[in-house]
């Protein structure tokens, strides 16, 4: 997956959970999720194993391809789509676990900063306002 890619699952995951508080005015932290992908062991640790994992899947893809090069155009649509849910199965495996981690770190740190939403901020495509709370250190730490 690239890094783009997981920023944007990073930030669904992070819309899907920010909570708006009805009254008053909302307290709300952000984070830069590409430098959480960087920085954070436990994310960066699962981005690499499904970077292998896709990249084991390529190759073991392709050398069957070359195995089997008298395969009917059936077959080969066939062994094409069954590769390709194989490598979006990966892909959605490793993206899941890594918003799950996410998620868990972000709710502590709302929980403690009293925080009522939490939304990406990229510097090429920023969100937060003047006002807003970064916790990207904090989610780094606490993904450790």
């Amino acid at each position: 997956m690239n890094l783009k890619k997981k920023a944007m699952l990073i930030a669904a995951a992070l819309m899907a959970s920010a909570l708006l508080g009805g009254c008053g005015q909302a307290k709300i932290g952000y984070i830069d999720a590409e430098r959480v992908i960087k920085e954070a062991p436990q994310i960066k640790a699962l981005d690499e194993e499904g970077s292998q994992k896709y990249k084991e899947a390529v190759e073991e893809a392709e050398k069957k391809l070359q195995e089997n090069q008298n395969l009917s155009q059936e077959e080969a649509q066939k062994a094409q789509m069954d590769v390709q849910r194989k490598l979006q199965g990966i892909n959605q495996s490793y993206a899941l676990q890594m918003r799950q981690k996410l998620d868990v770190a972000l709710g502590e740190i709302s929980r403690a900063e009293k925080l009522d939403a939490v939304v990406q901020n990229a510097p090429d495509q920023p969100t937060a306002v003047t006002g807003c709370i970064d916790i990207t250190d904090k989610t780094i730490e606490k993904l450790q």
